[in-house]
């Protein structure tokens, strides 16, 4: 068996990218691997290890072999006809052949394909060392590194994400030589910068995570984590509970090489500014970890997480209250200068925002939302006049001081303003929750008022930029319309909002100026704008705006273990309210599970090739004479039945209690079309077996089109 060690990358540096840290070090993994694939050297990649910490990235990968195995080449040449003449003596062209792949003619081989015999130079070279192969493997994996501004110093021609010290490469114990970004490969590596800033003697690759651990170190991302929240946990005090987010974890994380916690306090005065504006300048400013109270609200105590592990901690626990400190202050200004002018007060200078140039300012989105609102609250069921009032205040918050400076409390602070104002509590909590789902896996709005909102909003958003020409294309989507064309779909599914979707987007585009529908035709091949004809304009986007939301449900149905066949059974019949869409699509998951389902499918897909194959239409009715007697009779009188039976379930909308009322017709089914021969000669009696399968057909387009459900 051929004997392998594992092997040791390490690549240090200047600090790096906190966020950026993680997509770093699994793609020097990959590259790595994926330079040793190529190369055919043999390793246990399945168990190969990333690692990285604020200066270093590093790769381990257990039993690589020394060398790779014997390289063979095979090179196509000439077909027989083209290299033997009529005597069978070689050509020039094979000659010229063999001789540039440094074979005698006779040491070639032949191989056959479809056109015929052919001449091949087959050659074996023996592998190549491994120590040889890294150094290019790894320059390869560096150069692929998503850098989108890599950085240059000094004199030097290299580039890399920030400048590099050291470079440790160990195939077992020994040292692979190497020269890249300036470095010479080594076995010293480093230790933390204050804790161990002397070099760190590397005897092996197995011994590497240790030594770095020793020299204060976590060179394992996931240990360095669970540091990180043990620390947090250790410190904590009593009867609070630290909120230390996987995302904030991440970034301390990646801040540190030995994280060590600090128990910290601010101010209680600043308690009264919104508990949101205080977290957000800890956690994304400060990378500080907040902590609440039992009761669920904010407490004056915080933790930062140092990288040094401290003589004096109480010095830089009075350093970490100082820095919050001003930022709290800044806070707390914004938020009482705020409070002096009532939130309706910036409905003015909303005017002078522009949203966007065809589709006009800020102000002239709050109108068309506020109409739409006003519209929607009124199907829905949803007090209209509240609905009208959150859409007016529903921009007004942008600004203010506090969301100047805090973007990200877009709709918070809406929220604790209007409140502040005496606004009404439903269309207070709106002006928050209507930006819900912000993200994926985040809850749609639970208010109804904020429900109507996020609706008459996301749909103003998607018509006015469809309209303007500004729809997404491959994957840049500038106006985040996938996101809001899901988030308008996932409220009305999952909120269950009975609304007509196309005729929304209807009103939505007759809200819009021509001067917009204009804006977004394109121009034609002289470079001419064409001229607009704002009706058929406004179907073509209304089509489109449909058939674009309903794509993205497409994913939504697929993360829920939904077959693609039971959506496209409903898309097929583009029901326009989508909260009727998700009833019809669970009942033909339902009705897919009943042992009729497979064999309704065929016969559905049968009969609509028959449909297809017809000439004539068939009569609206079908003519009871003209059935013979025995299984045609016994299906239409099935069909009567079941069209009876199924009316009040499909007007209450139980439509599985329809397809599994439906699913009783099979045996009928089988019968009939084992017994009759629907394309007959006589033209009146097809055309009623025509109509008869027309009504059957009929009665499952009720509820979706069964035929594109799986066939067994």
């Amino acid at each position: 068996m051929e004997q392998t060690q594992p092997l040791l990358i390490e690549l240090g540096s200047e600090e790096l990218p906190p966020k950026a840290l993680d997509d770093l070090a699994a793609a020097f993994t990959r590259g790595v691997c994926e330079g040793m694939v190529r190369r055919g050297i043999g390793a246990d990649l399945a168990n190969a290890r990333t690692y990285a910490s604020p200066r270093r990235l590093a790769v381990y990968v257990p039993a690589v072999a020394a060398q790779q195995p014997a390289q063979t080449s095979e090179v196509l040449g000439p077909y027989l006809n083209i290299g033997l003449d009529a005597n069978g003596a070689p050509t020039a062209a094979l000659r010229g052949f063999a001789a540039k792949n440094g074979l005698a003619v006779d040491q070639l081989q032949r191989s056959s394909d479809a056109k015929g015999e052919r001449f091949v130079a087959r050659s074996e070279k023996p592998g190549q060392s491994t120590a040889k192969l890294v150094p290019e493997i790894l320059a390869e994996a560096l150069a692929a590194l998503p850098i989108p501004k890599p950085m240059r110093w000094g004199n030097h021609d290299y580039a890399f994400v920030r400048p590099v010290h050291w470079l440790v490469i160990l195939h077992g114990q020994d040292i692979i030589d190497a020269q890249l970004l300036g470095l010479t490969s080594g076995r010293s590596s480093r230790g933390h910068r204050f804790h161990h800033p002397q070099s760190v003697h590397i005897v092996d690759a197995d011994s590497w995570l240790d030594a770095l651990r020793a020299a204060k170190v976590l060179a394992d991302p996931a240990e360095r984590r669970a540091r990180v929240r043990a620390e947090v946990a250790r410190v904590a005090p009593p009867d609070t509970t630290p909120r230390l987010s996987p995302e904030l974890c991440d970034e301390i994380a990646n801040l540190t090489e030995w994280p060590v916690a600090i128990a910290c306090t601010f101010d209680r005065g600043f308690l009264a500014v919104p508990q949101e504006a205080l977290v957000m300048t800890m956690e994304a400013n400060q990378k500080f970890v907040p902590c609440f109270a039992a009761d669920g609200t904010l407490s004056e105590h915080f933790i930062g997480v140092a990288n040094i592990e401290s003589r004096d901690p109480g010095e830089i626990r009075k350093g970490y209250e100082r820095v919050i400190r001003p930022r709290f202050a800044d806070a707390k200004f914004f938020f009482e200068e705020d409070l002096k002018l009532p939130l309706a007060e910036h409905q003015q200078a909303l005017a002078r925002v522009t949203y966007q140039q065809a589709l006009g300012s800020v102000w002239d989105k709050v109108v068309r939302v506020a109409e739409l609102a006003r519209v929607i609250g009124n199907r829905v069921g949803v007090d209209a006049g509240l609905a009208t009032r959150a859409a007016a205040l529903s921009r007004c918050d942008l600004l203010t001081r506090m969301v100047g400076e805090f973007p990200e409390l877009q709709g918070v602070m809406g929220r604790h303003y209007a409140t502040a104002n005496g606004e009404n509590a439903a269309v207070a909590a709106a002006l928050d929750e209507f930006y819900a789902p912000r993200f994926a896996g985040d809850a749609i709005a639970q208010g109804g008022v904020a429900r109507v909102l996020a609706v008459a909003d996301r749909i103003d958003t998607l018509a006015g930029i469809f309209a303007v020409g500004q729809k997404p294309s491959g994957s840049k989507d500038p106006f985040a319309l996938r996101r809001a064309a899901l988030g308008l779909a996932r409220t009305l599914i999952e909120a269950g909002l009975a609304l007509d979707l196309r005729a929304q987007f209807e009103e939505a585009l007759a809200q819009l100026p021509d001067s917009a529908l204009a804006a977004g035709l394109p121009k034609g091949k002289d470079g001419k704008q064409p001229t607009l004809d704002p009706g058929p304009r406004r179907v073509q986007l209304g089509n489109e705006l449909y058939d674009f939301v309903i794509d993205r449900l497409r994913g939504y149905y697929a993360e829920q273990g939904i077959g693609v066949e039971a959506f496209d059974a409903v898309r097929a019949l583009a029901p326009p309210d989508l909260a009727d869409f998700d009833q019809r699509l669970r009942a033909v998951v339902g009705f897919a599970h009943l042992p009729e389902a497979s064999a309704l499918a065929a016969a559905n897909k049968r009969i609509g090739n028959l449909l297809r194959q017809a000439a004539e239409t068939g009569p609206r009715a079908v003519d009871p004479a003209l059935l013979e007697a025995g299984v045609e009779r016994e299906l239409a009188a099935a069909i009567d039945d079941a069209r009876a039976a199924v009316a009040p379930l499909a007007a209450q909308g139980d439509y599985l209690g329809v397809l599994k009322r439906l699913a009783s017709l099979r045996e009928p089914v089988d019968r009939y079309f084992e017994g009759v021969m629907v394309m007959c000669e006589d033209a009146r009696v097809r055309a009623n077996r025509i109509a008869l399968l027309e009504g059957l057909r009929g009665l499952f387009l009720r509820v979706a089109d069964i035929s594109l459900l799986p066939v067994a």
